[in-house]
């Protein structure tokens, strides 16, 4: 089933689903009217609409294309940092939602400034707007990359569109807009994957599952391996660890995720809805590595001849456009541009709720809810724009560039984030001091770990900044993560002794909620 491209009705369907985009904002502009509920929905949103969004917000559109090539490339490796987030989050949804829902009004960062002080929520809100600012402009720029190719139309174009319904849809209807748009996302996303993985698991007359899934086994593209104890490489044991901060990162730390924890009506739905992400979102990357496999055998089999030079990440892309009828084809390639919005909205309803509270609030604590409202509006227009012009920028300077040596150079000032918000949940000695301590060690760290192990460029060869020899950071850059988030840990532990700690509140810590919890039982019994 070889196709020569788009037909009318995709590009019917294509056009439906940015204008569903468009019309999605328009519609959810009207309840607009605080920036309570622009920002956390007013709880008229239920868990498992939320549950899809976080879902959606996890899945991006570079995933989409990336877990794929990555599979077809290798094997499952970059799974395992997936699988590690249910075996984490079923040990801390319970306590770190109603945590959040009790002693946040909407920041994250909050929590930190609440535990520690000040410096600490400026840093990691800091590095929450410096991790998503760059991430937003670098994921526009690589799926218009791709829809470009596919769709044969100018990048500008497409960056033009995206860029604009994203803004369109997040600026006009608030969190509501962004969460029932990730709903519509999160099920194209998923019939997309599953058609493409129902034409290659039957990829020929006679030729089913058990066949093409035994090829991809024998061919070594279904598998986790090496499973080495070498920190220096890719391993299981990397991704493995990698996975298990990544995980309470996320779920923990990430605003883009404790955002829709307060949207929600109570506790238990909040709680039900993390829950729904989390399994939704691993039996998905699941499939798109089972695609990748797939797609290498799908490509062994007679007649099935890709084009001379064609690049790893161009495999899926081609597949989509030479193999899928008229109409899913569009509904694909819907599906990539949604994963896209579905990342990029957050990202903007976020950026500016951490902006508005972290920052313009403290300025201007007498503001009130509508003059919260107008500057979160104008921080959306604002990040949606400069997400534009960063895409625009990688284009005519032909990939990162620049760009991406200096968005590189920010993992020095957002690293160890996880280490404080375990110190904050875990610890009831630790204090201010020792937290402050342990961020500057670990920027420290961080600082001499990436220069003299990762290669920049700024317009020329890639090189090493700080190149000390044998010296050198000597691991994987997965393990820097998790190397930071220690560090800030037993570092702002340790040096937590060396100061005096004022007492804290048991609603701030894990100490509070099994002290409630105990309570509870002795009542009831």
């Amino acid at each position: 089933m070889e196709n020569t491209g788009l037909q009318v009705l995709d590009y019917a369907i294509i056009l439906l689903s940015i204008l569903g985009t468009i019309y999605m904002g328009v519609y959810f502009s009207k309840r607009q009217k605080s920036s309570e509920n622009y920002f956390a929905g007013s709880g008229r949103i239920p868990s498992w609409a939320i549950g899809m969004s976080i879902f959606a917000t996890l899945i991006s559109s570079v995933t989409f294309l990336a877990y794929p090539s990555a599979a077809y490339q290798s094997n499952w490796i970059l799974l395992v940092q997936g699988l590690m987030v249910p075996l984490v989050l079923v040990l801390m949804i319970w306590v770190i939602v109603p945590l959040y829902r009790k002693v946040i009004g909407l920041s994250t960062y909050e929590y930190f400034e609440k535990r520690f002080g000040i410096f600490p929520r400026i840093y990691s809100s800091l590095a929450f707007v410096f991790m998503h600012f760059s991430k937003m402009g670098t994921v526009l720029y690589l799926v218009s990359l791709a829809l470009s190719s596919m769709l044969q139309v100018d990048i500008f174009i497409v960056i033009g569109i995206l860029g604009i319904s994203i803004i369109i849809l997040t600026y006009l209807g608030g969190i509501e807009a962004v969460i029932w748009m990730d709903v519509i996302q999160g099920f194209l996303l998923i019939g997309g994957g599953l058609f493409c993985l129902y034409i290659l698991l039957f990829p020929a007359v006679g030729v089913g599952p058990a066949e093409v899934i035994g090829d991809a086994v024998s061919l070594e593209k279904i598998g986790f391996g090496p499973y080495d104890m070498d920190f220096s490489q890719l391993t299981f044991i990397v991704m493995a660890l990698n996975g298990v901060f990544y995980a309470i990162q996320k779920y923990g730390t990430d605003q883009t995720i404790v955002q829709r924890y307060l949207t929600a009506k109570n506790d238990r739905e909040a709680k039900t809805a993390a829950y729904m992400g989390v399994f939704l979102s691993v039996p998905v990357w699941t499939a798109f590595m089972l695609i990748g496999s797939l797609l290498f055998v799908f490509y062994q089999l007679p007649g099935n001849v890709l084009p001379d030079g064609m690049s790893v990440d161009e495999v899926f892309p081609y597949f989509i456009m030479t193999q899928l009828p008229a109409g899913v084809t569009g509904l694909v390639i819907s599906a990539i541009a949604a994963a896209a919005i579905s990342s990029l909205d957050s990202d903007m309803n976020c950026l500016a709720a951490v902006g508005v509270e972290d920052f313009y609030v403290r300025f201007n604590p007498g503001s009130t809810t509508q003059q919260r409202l107008w500057v979160g509006r104008l921080l959306v227009l604002l990040a949606g724009l400069a997400s534009v012009l960063v895409a625009t920028l990688y284009v005519l300077w032909e990939g990162e560039g620049v760009l991406g040596a200096v968005f590189s150079l920010y993992a020095i000032f957002s690293a160890g984030i996880v280490g404080i918000f375990l110190l904050a949940l875990l610890s009831r000695s630790a204090n201010n001091q020792g937290v402050t301590v342990g961020i500057i060690v670990c920027i420290l760290f961080t600082t001499y770990a990436f220069l003299t192990s990762t290669p920049l460029s700024f317009g020329g060869d890639k090189e090493l900044l700080l190149d000390l020899g044998s010296f050198n950071f000597p691991h994987h850059k997965y393990m820097l993560g998790v190397y930071s988030h220690l560090i800030v840990l037993i570092v702002g532990y340790v040096a937590s002794r060396f100061f005096k700690s004022p007492t804290v509140p048991d609603n701030l810590t894990i100490h509070g909620y099994f002290k409630n919890r105990n309570n509870n039982l002795k009542k009831s019994s």
